[in-house]
């Protein structure tokens, strides 16, 4: 048998679907280099356990004007975070026989901020924005004197939900169901303008 006779009993090869297959497996390779990838690249974001565990937030204090409040997450709460003015923190000691817990002995907080003022800077205040009565946000009422929230308002927070108030430091005025002053997570300063929420810190030198 000739060799042309040979090549005749060869099928002919459809070029068209020879080029199918190889764009099929190349394609094929792609989506597994893609699926290996995946868990690669998942394997350096913070798992779901590091999460409810609560990673540190940082906060550029840098960005918050005096007066003024910025809002945070931390652990899925809301974290409130005062840079304070030295009339807000000077409101601080003249109405203390109003308040449930002035020293806050039943409240929650770390113990580096268990003073006067309830923080590590007198001037930064870092709470947890969530009322102590059934969970609601408090907002914010800063002005002195707004008689809508009471007589003699000396500024703080104000509980929409069923009127809790609370002072510049998160202390629970007499007369709110809240029976504690709000919370203070763990924090601590890195720098003059970093602060860090959900990393404890010994306290402060200089804070009664």
């Amino acid at each position: 048998m000739s060799e042309h006779a040979a090549d005749d009993t060869v099928p002919e090869v459809d070029e068209s679907r020879r080029k199918f297959l190889i764009a099929a497996t190349a394609g094929t390779g792609a989506v597994g280099a893609v699926l290996t990838a995946v868990p690669f690249l998942a394997s350096w974001k913070p798992s779901e356990s590091a999460r409810a565990a609560g990673l540190p937030t940082e906060v550029d204090l840098s960005k918050i004007e005096p007066g003024q409040m910025a809002t945070f997450f931390w652990r899925k709460q809301q974290i409130y975070v005062v840079k304070r003015t030295p009339e807000m923190l000077a409101s601080l000691s003249a109405h203390d026989a109003q308040l449930k817990d002035p020293k806050s002995e039943e409240s929650t907080q770390p113990d580096y901020t268990k003073n006067d003022v309830r923080s590590l800077k007198p001037e930064v205040l870092v709470l947890i924005g969530t009322c102590t009565h059934l969970g609601c946000l408090p907002k914010t009422r800063f002005t002195p004197g707004d008689a809508t929230v009471m007589a003699n308002w000396p500024g703080g927070f104000f509980c929409p939900c069923h009127g809790s108030k609370f002072d510049l430091s998160g202390r629970v005025f007499e007369g709110s169901p809240a029976s504690v002053n709000l919370k203070v997570p763990p924090y601590s300063f890195e720098s003059d303008t970093k602060l860090i929420i959900g990393v404890d810190t010994a306290p402060a030198k200089g804070v009664a």
